[in-house]
């Protein structure tokens, strides 16, 4: 199979005129299709309702797209829940999970009117202590502990992960909330990360349900909505097949009316947490070649590195890449293609066969949209690129620009080096 970048090599010639190497650009078209069908394949729960996961690409405009889909946000810092309210989002399309939280961020998100979901036991004290008082609606989030599988494959390991409440927390928890005012509840849970197969959320949303079922029966909870969160992946390889979302979805209804309609709760509305399959394979960095190295590996260097994608270097990941203007190409050379910090796991890609790159070549890293820039750091001085969104009538808008030295510094107030600096 072929990955085939959402951009043409002519495109990508006139852009660099433009904006120059590197620097992330996203696919609107491919974005709010993509919305409209998770929507479709969830139109079956009236309450149905998408918080795209902000941290996934916390773009102004980019979120701007999705509020225009009927889609909410999911913030997990101060400053995320602060880019939904500059861009006037309503308090109930905010959700706020969070973990360790400071007290003023509880403050910030329930000035806002944001939903709470709330990581622990213990925080329920802390937030009321925080702002005052128990909303009348809260969130809480579950961990059944232990090795999550389907069949026999396991999926993640949420024994090992530091979120949520134990199975009898969250009844303790229920009690306590509604000693302390809540009058209505939501359900979430996290087990797994970045899963191609269209069991999980079924799985998922079956042991959900079956607990929402618990609570309601053991505590008179009025539950309100069950959050099935993130997890659905985006195939990285190209030889991977990717979800299915209708599948997913008539998976998950048919779960819903096993579990939750005979046990009077056919009213509960399911909600998603998605952010890596909502702009995942809709977002690229875009990088040129600028060296060759020859010794005992064949190098290629970019003028893009780690700071710009850090999946690579942080975990081992798999990026596919595409050489423009090559795509029909032989891959017939061995490279190892880099950027230029100082680390040696500073690389896109190792071992990879791909067509003979020459200098001045344009690389495109495919499925950078989620926790691509968002992931960025200043490590060895280096600065954050430009993103830019390729607009459905094909034109495009520069939608961060680039750092610059000054950026870099601003932080220094008692020392300015700009000004200070050797001429």
């Amino acid at each position: 199979m072929r990955k085939e970048p959402f951009v043409t090599n002519e495109q990508l010639k006139e852009m660099v005129k433009e904006y120059p190497t590197p620097f992330h650009l996203y696919d609107e078209k491919g974005i709010r299709a993509n919305a409209r069908a998770l929507k479709e394949a969830f139109s079956w729960n009236q309450g149905f309702k998408e918080y795209f996961a902000v941290k996934a690409t916390p773009n102004p405009f980019l979120l701007k797209i999705f509020q225009e889909e009927g889609i909410g946000c999911d913030a997990s810092s101060l400053t995320e829940l602060m880019l939904a309210d500059a861009l006037h989002f309503d308090g109930k399309d905010v959700m706020f999970s969070s973990n360790a939280t400071p007290a003023e961020e509880f403050q910030y998100a329930h000035e806002m009117g944001a939903i709470i979901n709330l990581d622990d036991f213990t925080h329920i004290n802390f937030l009321e202590q925080a702002i005052g008082e128990i909303p009348e609606t809260i969130s809480c989030r579950y961990n059944p502990g232990g090795v999550f599988q389907i069949s026999n494959s396991i999926m993640d390991n949420p024994g090992d992960a530091k979120y949520g409440f134990t199975e009898g927390q969250m009844f303790e928890g229920f009690r306590l909330l509604q000693e302390k005012g809540a009058k209505h509840f939501g359900i979430h849970a996290f087990l797994a990360s970045n899963t191609v197969t269209n069991e999980y959320y079924p799985v998922l949303a079956k042991e959900l349900f079956g607990l929402a079922a618990r609570l309601k029966e053991e505590t008179g909870a009025d539950i309100r909505f069950i959050n099935l969160s993130g997890g659905i992946g985006i195939p990285y390889h190209p030889d991977q097949e990717p979800n299915d979302i209708y599948a997913i979805g008539e998976g998950v209804r048919k779960v819903y009316e096993e579990v939750l309609v005979p046990a009077g709760m056919g009213d509960v509305a399911v909600y998603t947490e998605l952010g890596r399959y909502m702009t995942g394979p809709f977002g690229c960095l875009v990088t040129r070649a600028i060296h060759e190295k020859h010794t005992h590996k064949e190098y290629i260097g970019c003028d893009a590195c780690a700071v710009n994608l850090m999946r690579p270097a942080m975990y081992g990941a798999y990026h596919h890449i595409t050489v423009m203007g090559k795509d029909n190409s032989v891959c017939s050379h061995k490279y190892d293609i880099t950027g230029s910090l100082c680390e040696n796991n500073d690389k896109f890609a190792v071992d990879r066969m791909l067509p003979k790159i020459d200098i001045g070549d344009l690389l495109v890293i495919h499925d950078t949209g989620a926790h691509g820039f968002s992931m960025g750091y200043n490590y060895n001085g280096k600065l954050k690129s430009a993103e830019v969104l390729l607009k459905e009538d094909g034109s495009t808008q520069l939608i961060r620009r680039a750092e610059t030295p000054e950026d870099y510094f601003a932080t220094f107030d008692c020392f300015d080096i700009l000004k200070d600096r050797k001429k």
